[in-house]
């Protein structure tokens, strides 16, 4: 790594003036903010800041992600049968927490080595879902009634574990595919058969198949969710370009003010916190309604009774903390979907972070090591009993661009930061007093980013062509109508001989991200059309360019703590050197200078991963 930097706050503001890294060739339109200075860093992948520097942005990159982490344990409680037993939401949170920072740590280190936050992925929400919505996972009709729920009782703890069990393990089992995708090199291959036409319905219907569990919870109160709404549009499209001054300090100023584009780095946050705020005042003042059965009662902040002062204030989570795993068939190949799908976005973030932080295109065998650290991460999510998994986040890629720091330290601190909020019981308990009414707002405003970032992506496609369009129009129309007839009637898929395979069947059918990007992949790959027509060759030419070669980024992608330079030193033993024939490691250095992975003409004939740019960086 470079030496550490002597720079200030002034680095990463509008009005700064230290030494900066030039950006690779093309990012500057890449979530940057306004002002001077766009296509520059203050410090690059492999450079150090200051540590006061690195816990600020690092902190920052934990709230940008808070969207994402905290929805999914809520929505998931839904289903577990967790809504009246705000307590254990509260683990949730806190397990997804501790687990997000524990796979960002491996990721930075082991993994891809770029400044790539993990946590937990919407890819995996909806297959899980669909696997609790068969009839023998539905929550019993006395769990739905807060009077009868006894959260405490040994009948009610064995209704949400048995179902989180049997998540845990189809999580797990679904992770040794991705792991041995990853490492084994055979993303490439994948990736050469997927294109826009099946990307753009896969990723668009992860946020449509979620349009009823967001009018659900935006319909407690439409007034709240729609402030919600409101004030997040406000600050991330209106106000993104609006600077807000802060103190800061410098041996050249001293103390002085520094500008700061707050709106555009942290405007969910902002909605939530302050619709959050307005509910409490309205609840203490007594406008909200205080009986249950009347409307915007869900509003209420103190629905929660205690739950703050019950949890404790230091919990541990821990590998097995509800039981011993179960797997079925069925729940496995729901996740398989999703763990596909989690991929291939995961590669299309990694060339995004890597224009963002100052370095090269990542070579195969990073983007190898890096999907396989994913699928570690999905198996410790399983193993700790998160409901969930872990990809990469596209929402802390975009803050890259915005802060102008792309040192993988500040990550590093995001994750030390996300293991040890994890570890407070208190933390993930204050969270789960979110009216749901507010969680609804940001809902309609997530979920529709995510369905058009997936059409977005049909910019690569001849989108006037005839058959392009009846591909993802077929897709698009097929994967929400056939999971909504599958949903209504349960009792349609009955083979007669194998139960297992019904389930497996009705699983599937009722994940609309399957269903559409299945259509989409054997239409595409199937209905004759040329690269150019498909979208191939716009979609390649997005990561064939041939950067500046940055001297700091050459190093990036070698393993931790000299193990590279280790093995292709020359008196390593011959029994040793084999390791560079594996697809996860850097090849020698001699290999390495002779041709770029990115340059070369066999690579440039090869389709190489895609990019697919998921806009939840509001």
């Amino acid at each position: 790594m470079a030496p550490e930097k002597k720079s200030s706050v002034d680095d990463f503001s509008t009005n700064g003036s230290g030494h900066f890294c030039k950006l690779p060739h093309g990012s500057e339109e890449e979530m940057v903010s306004a002002g001077g200075g766009r296509n520059k860093l203050a410090y690059c992948v492999t450079d150090i800041p200051p540590w006061y520097l690195c816990i600020l942005l690092g902190i920052q990159h934990c709230l940008t992600a808070f969207g994402g982490l905290i929805a999914i344990p809520l929505i998931l409680s839904q289903a577990l049968c967790l809504q009246h037993d705000p307590l254990t939401q509260g683990y949730l949170i806190s397990t997804i927490f501790f687990v997000s920072g524990l796979c960002t740590l491996l990721q930075v280190t082991f993994g891809v080595r770029l400044p790539i936050l993990q946590g937990g992925t919407f890819t995996l929400l909806a297959p899980s879902l669909a696997m609790l919505s068969m009839s023998e996972w539905k929550c019993p009709a006395w769990t739905q009634n807060a009077t009868l729920v006894n959260t405490s009782s040994p009948a009610f703890i064995e209704v949400w574990q048995r179902r989180m069990r049997e998540l845990q393990g189809s999580i797990m089992v679904g992770s040794c595919f991705q792991i041995l995708v990853g490492f084994s090199g055979l993303i490439g291959l994948f990736m050469r058969f997927i294109g826009p036409l099946t990307i753009a319905p896969t990723i668009s219907l992860i946020g449509l198949s979620l349009f009823d569990s967001a009018g659900a919870s935006a319909g407690n109160h439409w007034g709240v969710s729609a402030m919600t709404t409101v004030l997040i549009i406000i600050f991330s499209q209106y106000l993104r370009d609006t600077s807000i001054p802060f103190p800061a300090y410098s041996k050249a100023k001293n103390f002085h003010s520094a500008k700061m584009y707050i709106f555009q780095i942290l405007p969910v946050l902002l909605g939530i916190t302050l619709s959050w705020l307005i509910c409490y005042l309205l609840t203490t003042y007594e406008v909200l309604p205080s009986h249950p059965e009347k409307y915007g009662y869900q509003a209420r902040t103190d629905l929660k009774g205690d739950v703050i002062a019950q949890a404790p204030w230091f919990r541990l989570p821990y590998p097995g903390q509800w039981g011993v795993p179960t797997v079925s068939l069925a729940g496995v190949f729901g996740i398989l979907a999703g763990v596909t799908s989690s991929m291939v976005e995961s590669v299309g973030d990694y060339h995004a972070c890597a224009r963002l932080s100052g370095a090269t295109p990542p070579p195969k065998h990073a983007i190898n090591r890096g999907v396989g650290m994913e699928g570690v991460g999905c198996l410790l999510a399983g193993i700790w009993g998160t409901g969930n998994g872990t990809t990469s986040y596209s929402e802390n890629v975009g803050a890259l661009g915005i802060t102008k720091v792309g040192s993988r330290m500040v990550i590093v601190a995001s994750g030390i930061l996300m293991v040890i909020m994890g570890a407070f019981g208190k933390i993930g308990a204050i969270f789960t007093t979110i009216p749901s009414p507010v969680i609804g707002g940001m809902f309609l405003v997530m979920f529709g980013v995510i369905s058009a970032a997936g059409v977005s992506n049909l910019q690569y496609a001849d989108m006037n062509s005839s058959r392009n369009i009846f591909i993802f129009g077929f897709s698009m129309f097929t994967g929400l109508a056939i999971p909504n007839w599958i949903l209504k009637n349960p009792s349609a898929i009955a083979t007669g001989r194998l139960v297992e395979l019904d389930h497996v069947l009705q699983v599937l059918l009722t994940t609309s991200m399957f269903v559409g990007g299945f259509f989409g992949f054997v239409l595409d790959n199937t209905i004759p059309g040329s690269k150019r027509e498909r979208g191939l060759e716009a979609w390649n030419e997005a990561h064939l360019e041939n950067p500046d070669n940055l001297p700091e980024s050459q190093t990036v992608y070698d393993l931790p703590f000299g193990l590279s330079s280790c093995f292709s030193s020359s008196f390593t033993s011959t029994w040793v050197k084999w390791v560079h024939y594996l697809p996860f490691c850097p090849p020698t250095k001699s290999t390495s200078q002779e041709q770029s992975p990115l340059a070369t003409e066999k690579d440039a004939r090869m389709p190489d991963p895609p990019q697919i740019t998921i806009g939840t960086a509001l």
